[in-house]
């Protein structure tokens, strides 16, 4: 069974930066897309990176191309959100989740997922 575990979210003032990670267990990591995924209250979740199986492919939300990057490491099971230039509006609980196919904001919705981490920033 595919495990997902989030970790790396927190407090931060706009303009700062954080590093999520979400490390996964229970499949063979190199085969599975990854993605970010994030729900503010009272919204809907909207996806926001995906990274391809060998991370040679990248996808990203408007509203956070040239801020975000995600990123994967194989050998360690893990995939990395680094945010920067964080604003208000990215508060949020930020989900990792994982899919056999493509991630993407067309894609179904991925077949795994974590607890979810919560990111706040403030202003």
């Amino acid at each position: 069974q595919v495990q997902l575990v989030e970790s790396g979210g927190g407090l931060v003032q706009a303009g700062g930066s954080l590093r999520l990670s979400c490390a996964a267990s229970g499949h063979t990591f190199s085969y599975y897309y990854m993605g970010w995924f994030r729900q503010a209250p009272g919204k809907e979740r909207e996806f926001v990176a995906a990274i391809s199986w060998s991370g040679g492919r990248t996808y990203y939300a408007d509203s956070v191309k040239g801020r975000f990057t995600i990123s994967r490491d194989n050998a360690k099971n893990t995939v990395y959100l680094q945010m920067n230039n964080l604003k208000p509006e990215d508060t949020a609980d930020y989900y990792c989740a994982s899919d056999p196919s493509p991630i993407s904001v067309h894609a179904p919705r991925p077949g795994s997922w974590g607890q979810g981490t919560q990111v706040t920033v403030s202003s």
